[in-house]
Protein backbone atom coordinates (compact mmCIF):
# COMPACT_ATOMS: atom_id res chain seq x y z
CA UNK A 1 0.00 0.00 0.00
CA UNK A 2 3.02 2.06 0.85
CA UNK A 3 4.54 1.86 -2.60
CA UNK A 4 1.34 1.86 -4.01
CA UNK A 5 0.96 5.96 -2.39
CA UNK A 6 4.81 6.82 -3.23
CA UNK A 7 4.21 5.97 -6.64
CA UNK A 8 0.61 7.96 -7.12
CA UNK A 9 2.92 10.91 -5.81
CA UNK A 10 6.08 10.39 -7.87
CA UNK A 11 3.36 10.80 -10.80
CA UNK A 12 1.30 13.64 -9.43
CA UNK A 13 4.71 15.52 -8.95
CA UNK A 14 5.68 15.86 -12.37
CA UNK A 15 1.45 17.50 -12.92
CA UNK A 16 1.71 19.49 -10.43
CA UNK A 17 5.13 21.68 -11.45
CA UNK A 18 3.46 21.78 -14.73
CA UNK A 19 0.20 22.79 -13.92
CA UNK A 20 1.34 27.27 -13.21
CA UNK A 21 3.04 27.09 -17.09
CA UNK A 22 -0.07 25.20 -18.45
CA UNK A 23 -2.55 27.16 -16.64
CA UNK A 24 -0.31 30.22 -18.07
CA UNK A 25 -0.23 28.72 -21.85
CA UNK A 26 -3.99 28.18 -21.73
CA UNK A 27 -5.01 31.62 -20.30
CA UNK A 28 -2.89 33.52 -22.80
CA UNK A 29 -1.93 31.49 -25.98
CA UNK A 30 -5.06 29.00 -26.22
CA UNK A 31 -7.49 31.14 -25.10
CA UNK A 32 -7.11 33.73 -27.47
CA UNK A 33 -6.64 31.59 -29.89
CA UNK A 34 -9.63 29.94 -29.71
CA UNK A 35 -11.79 33.34 -28.74
CA UNK A 36 -10.08 34.72 -32.40
CA UNK A 37 -11.22 31.80 -34.46
CA UNK A 38 -14.71 32.40 -32.68
CA UNK A 39 -14.87 36.16 -33.70
CA UNK A 40 -13.43 34.95 -36.96
CA UNK A 41 -16.82 33.16 -38.04
CA UNK A 42 -19.11 35.99 -37.11
CA UNK A 43 -19.34 39.67 -38.32
CA UNK A 44 -21.63 42.51 -36.75
CA UNK A 45 -24.02 44.59 -38.80
CA UNK A 46 -26.48 47.27 -38.52
CA UNK A 47 -30.04 45.36 -37.45
CA UNK A 48 -32.01 48.30 -39.81
CA UNK A 49 -31.04 49.22 -43.39
CA UNK A 50 -31.51 52.89 -41.93
CA UNK A 51 -28.91 52.47 -39.20
CA UNK A 52 -31.60 52.50 -36.62
CA UNK A 53 -31.56 49.86 -33.68
CA UNK A 54 -27.92 49.58 -33.14
CA UNK A 55 -26.32 46.15 -34.77
CA UNK A 56 -26.71 42.06 -34.36
CA UNK A 57 -24.26 39.51 -34.76
CA UNK A 58 -24.08 37.39 -37.79
CA UNK A 59 -22.79 33.91 -38.50
CA UNK A 60 -20.94 34.44 -41.73
CA UNK A 61 -18.71 30.70 -41.92
CA UNK A 62 -15.51 31.26 -43.40
CA UNK A 63 -16.78 34.75 -45.49
CA UNK A 64 -14.31 36.74 -43.33
CA UNK A 65 -11.43 34.66 -44.28
CA UNK A 66 -12.61 35.13 -47.58
CA UNK A 67 -12.85 39.31 -47.60
CA UNK A 68 -9.56 38.81 -46.77
CA UNK A 69 -8.20 37.11 -49.54
CA UNK A 70 -10.06 39.32 -52.00
CA UNK A 71 -9.06 42.41 -50.35
CA UNK A 72 -6.15 44.22 -52.76
CA UNK A 73 -4.83 45.91 -49.42
CA UNK A 74 -3.95 42.85 -47.49
CA UNK A 75 -2.62 41.44 -50.51
CA UNK A 76 -0.46 44.03 -51.08
CA UNK A 77 0.66 44.16 -48.11
CA UNK A 78 2.27 40.27 -47.88
CA UNK A 79 3.50 41.57 -51.47
CA UNK A 80 5.40 44.64 -49.12
CA UNK A 81 6.46 42.05 -46.72
CA UNK A 82 7.78 39.26 -49.04
CA UNK A 83 10.34 42.48 -50.27
CA UNK A 84 11.27 43.52 -46.80
CA UNK A 85 11.99 39.93 -45.77
CA UNK A 86 14.26 39.22 -48.14
CA UNK A 87 16.03 42.54 -47.43
CA UNK A 88 15.93 42.46 -44.03
CA UNK A 89 16.62 38.46 -43.30
CA UNK A 90 19.82 38.00 -44.88
CA UNK A 91 20.84 41.23 -43.82
CA UNK A 92 20.32 40.23 -40.43
CA UNK A 93 21.65 37.29 -40.10
CA UNK A 94 24.34 37.89 -42.08
CA UNK A 95 25.54 40.72 -40.51
CA UNK A 96 24.86 39.60 -37.13
CA UNK A 97 27.11 35.93 -37.40
CA UNK A 98 29.86 38.21 -39.54
CA UNK A 99 30.44 40.46 -36.27
CA UNK A 100 29.60 37.84 -33.67
CA UNK A 101 32.71 35.68 -35.69
CA UNK A 102 34.84 38.97 -35.33
CA UNK A 103 34.36 39.06 -31.86
CA UNK A 104 35.52 35.77 -31.25
CA UNK A 105 38.37 35.89 -32.99
CA UNK A 106 41.70 35.81 -31.55
CA UNK A 107 42.71 38.60 -33.06
CA UNK A 108 39.88 40.55 -31.42
CA UNK A 109 40.99 43.04 -28.70
CA UNK A 110 38.08 45.11 -26.14
CA UNK A 111 35.55 41.83 -26.51
CA UNK A 112 33.51 42.95 -23.55
CA UNK A 113 32.92 46.88 -25.03
CA UNK A 114 32.07 45.58 -28.61
CA UNK A 115 29.13 43.06 -27.18
CA UNK A 116 27.86 45.84 -25.33
CA UNK A 117 28.39 48.53 -28.07
CA UNK A 118 26.32 46.30 -30.29
CA UNK A 119 23.87 45.48 -27.65
CA UNK A 120 22.93 48.73 -26.64
CA UNK A 121 20.54 49.89 -29.80
CA UNK A 122 18.63 46.49 -28.81
CA UNK A 123 18.03 48.49 -25.20
CA UNK A 124 15.75 51.39 -27.06
CA UNK A 125 12.02 50.57 -27.43
CA UNK A 126 11.41 49.88 -30.86
CA UNK A 127 9.32 52.84 -31.00
CA UNK A 128 11.24 55.17 -30.05
CA UNK A 129 13.72 53.92 -32.03
CA UNK A 130 11.44 54.28 -35.12
CA UNK A 131 10.90 57.83 -34.18
CA UNK A 132 14.46 58.49 -34.16
CA UNK A 133 15.18 57.39 -37.39
CA UNK A 134 12.10 59.04 -38.59
CA UNK A 135 13.39 62.36 -38.11
CA UNK A 136 16.92 61.05 -39.13
CA UNK A 137 15.30 60.50 -42.75
CA UNK A 138 13.63 63.48 -42.85
CA UNK A 139 15.38 66.48 -44.90
CA UNK A 140 15.76 69.70 -43.06
CA UNK A 141 15.75 68.05 -40.05
CA UNK A 142 18.25 65.14 -40.31
CA UNK A 143 21.82 66.08 -40.01
CA UNK A 144 23.09 62.73 -42.10
CA UNK A 145 20.30 63.77 -45.17
CA UNK A 146 21.85 67.79 -45.09
CA UNK A 147 25.75 66.37 -44.86
CA UNK A 148 25.15 64.48 -48.02
CA UNK A 149 23.10 66.66 -50.21
CA UNK A 150 26.05 69.28 -49.59
CA UNK A 151 28.11 66.18 -51.73
CA UNK A 152 25.42 66.53 -53.79
CA UNK A 153 23.71 63.42 -53.09
CA UNK A 154 20.05 63.87 -53.00
CA UNK A 155 18.50 60.42 -51.47
CA UNK A 156 15.02 60.22 -50.53
CA UNK A 157 15.06 57.65 -48.30
CA UNK A 158 11.12 58.05 -47.22
CA UNK A 159 10.30 57.37 -50.93
CA UNK A 160 8.75 54.68 -53.21
CA UNK A 161 12.49 53.04 -54.09
CA UNK A 162 14.20 53.35 -51.00
CA UNK A 163 11.43 53.50 -48.03
CA UNK A 164 12.15 49.32 -47.72
CA UNK A 165 15.68 49.43 -47.33
CA UNK A 166 14.94 52.78 -44.85
CA UNK A 167 13.12 50.37 -42.71
CA UNK A 168 15.25 47.41 -42.92
CA UNK A 169 18.24 49.66 -41.66
CA UNK A 170 15.64 50.87 -38.48
CA UNK A 171 15.03 46.90 -37.76
CA UNK A 172 18.85 45.59 -38.55
CA UNK A 173 19.85 48.79 -36.03
CA UNK A 174 17.69 47.82 -33.48
CA UNK A 175 17.82 43.92 -33.27
CA UNK A 176 21.19 43.05 -34.59
CA UNK A 177 23.41 43.67 -31.76
CA UNK A 178 20.39 40.63 -29.89
CA UNK A 179 21.42 38.26 -32.42
CA UNK A 180 25.27 38.91 -31.82
CA UNK A 181 24.87 38.11 -28.81
CA UNK A 182 23.09 34.63 -29.36
CA UNK A 183 25.93 33.96 -32.01
CA UNK A 184 28.55 34.97 -29.44
CA UNK A 185 27.18 32.89 -27.07
CA UNK A 186 27.20 29.61 -29.10
CA UNK A 187 30.68 30.30 -30.22
CA UNK A 188 32.07 30.56 -26.89
CA UNK A 189 30.23 26.47 -26.41
CA UNK A 190 33.16 25.49 -29.05
CA UNK A 191 35.48 22.97 -27.70
CA UNK A 192 38.58 25.28 -27.74
CA UNK A 193 40.56 21.87 -28.25
CA UNK A 194 38.99 21.76 -32.12
CA UNK A 195 39.95 25.41 -32.69
CA UNK A 196 43.09 24.71 -31.53
CA UNK A 197 43.30 21.42 -33.75
CA UNK A 198 42.47 23.45 -36.74
CA UNK A 199 45.57 26.35 -36.34
CA UNK A 200 47.53 23.55 -35.80
CA UNK A 201 46.97 21.99 -38.90
CA UNK A 202 47.48 25.37 -40.30
CA UNK A 203 43.68 27.25 -40.73
CA UNK A 204 43.68 30.88 -40.87
CA UNK A 205 41.23 32.88 -38.85
CA UNK A 206 39.04 32.94 -42.09
CA UNK A 207 38.99 29.36 -42.60
CA UNK A 208 38.65 28.25 -39.12
CA UNK A 209 35.74 30.55 -39.01
CA UNK A 210 34.16 29.08 -42.17
CA UNK A 211 34.78 25.06 -42.07
CA UNK A 212 35.08 24.64 -38.19
CA UNK A 213 33.02 27.41 -36.33
CA UNK A 214 29.75 28.21 -38.45
CA UNK A 215 29.16 24.16 -39.10
CA UNK A 216 29.17 24.07 -34.84
CA UNK A 217 26.67 26.98 -34.31
CA UNK A 218 24.18 25.43 -36.97
CA UNK A 219 21.44 25.11 -34.61
CA UNK A 220 21.78 28.70 -33.75
CA UNK A 221 22.14 29.95 -36.65
CA UNK A 222 18.55 27.95 -38.00
CA UNK A 223 16.84 29.33 -34.49
CA UNK A 224 17.73 32.69 -35.40
CA UNK A 225 16.55 32.91 -39.00
CA UNK A 226 13.51 31.60 -37.61
CA UNK A 227 12.76 34.04 -35.33
CA UNK A 228 13.83 36.90 -37.23
CA UNK A 229 11.58 35.59 -40.16
CA UNK A 230 8.47 35.46 -37.89
CA UNK A 231 9.50 38.78 -36.72
CA UNK A 232 9.72 40.41 -39.94
CA UNK A 233 6.45 39.31 -41.00
CA UNK A 234 4.88 40.83 -38.12
CA UNK A 235 6.64 44.53 -39.23
CA UNK A 236 4.20 47.31 -37.59
CA UNK A 237 6.45 50.01 -35.48
CA UNK A 238 8.48 51.21 -38.95
CA UNK A 239 5.83 51.43 -41.09
CA UNK A 240 3.10 52.68 -38.84
CA UNK A 241 5.61 55.85 -37.28
CA UNK A 242 7.02 56.40 -40.94
CA UNK A 243 3.79 56.74 -42.21
CA UNK A 244 3.22 60.28 -41.44
CA UNK A 245 6.81 61.23 -43.18
CA UNK A 246 6.15 59.33 -46.24
CA UNK A 247 3.25 59.40 -48.62
CA UNK A 248 5.26 56.05 -50.29
CA UNK A 249 3.19 54.28 -46.57
CA UNK A 250 -0.52 53.55 -46.96
CA UNK A 251 -2.63 52.79 -43.90
CA UNK A 252 -2.47 49.26 -44.98
CA UNK A 253 1.14 48.49 -45.67
CA UNK A 254 1.65 45.52 -44.09
CA UNK A 255 -0.57 42.90 -43.08
CA UNK A 256 -0.34 43.16 -39.55
CA UNK A 257 -1.12 47.66 -40.09
CA UNK A 258 -4.31 45.63 -42.20
CA UNK A 259 -5.23 44.11 -39.00
CA UNK A 260 -4.64 46.79 -37.26
CA UNK A 261 -7.09 49.57 -39.42
CA UNK A 262 -10.13 46.55 -39.50
CA UNK A 263 -9.82 46.67 -35.61
CA UNK A 264 -9.45 49.63 -34.54
CA UNK A 265 -10.50 51.91 -37.30
CA UNK A 266 -13.06 50.14 -39.02
CA UNK A 267 -14.22 48.46 -36.30
CA UNK A 268 -14.66 44.92 -38.24
CA UNK A 269 -13.24 42.59 -35.41
CA UNK A 270 -14.67 39.65 -37.60
CA UNK A 271 -12.36 40.92 -40.66
CA UNK A 272 -9.38 41.59 -37.89
CA UNK A 273 -9.69 38.09 -36.64
CA UNK A 274 -9.80 36.30 -39.40
CA UNK A 275 -6.37 37.91 -40.74
CA UNK A 276 -4.16 37.40 -38.26
CA UNK A 277 -5.16 33.86 -37.89
CA UNK A 278 -4.35 33.76 -41.98
CA UNK A 279 -1.03 35.50 -40.31
CA UNK A 280 -0.10 32.59 -37.81
CA UNK A 281 -0.75 30.25 -40.56
CA UNK A 282 1.77 31.83 -42.82
CA UNK A 283 4.04 32.19 -39.72
CA UNK A 284 3.82 28.52 -39.01
CA UNK A 285 4.45 27.40 -42.65
CA UNK A 286 7.52 29.61 -42.39
CA UNK A 287 8.50 27.89 -39.60
CA UNK A 288 7.74 24.66 -40.80
CA UNK A 289 10.41 25.31 -44.04
CA UNK A 290 13.06 27.38 -42.11
CA UNK A 291 13.03 24.38 -39.90
CA UNK A 292 13.48 22.04 -42.50
CA UNK A 293 15.96 23.65 -44.14
CA UNK A 294 18.27 23.73 -41.20
CA UNK A 295 17.87 20.26 -40.70
CA UNK A 296 19.01 19.32 -43.92
CA UNK A 297 21.72 21.68 -43.31
CA UNK A 298 22.84 19.70 -40.47
CA UNK A 299 22.82 16.41 -42.10
CA UNK A 300 24.91 17.83 -44.80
Amino acid sequence: MASTRLGRRRQAAPALFLAPFLLLFAATLLAPIGYAVWMSLFREQASSGLGFGGTETLFVGVDNYLRALDDPGFRRGFAHIALYCLIYIPVMVGGALTLALLVDSALARAKRFFQLAYFLPHAVPGLIAAIVWGFLYTPGLSPVIDLLSVFGADWDLLGPDAVVFSMANAATWQWIGYNVVIFYAALQAVPRETLEASVVDGAGELRTAWSVKLPMIRSSVVLTTLFTAVGAIQLFNEPEVLRSRSSAISPEWSPVMFIYQAAFTEHDYGLAAAASLLLAVLGAVLSFAITKLGNRWKEA
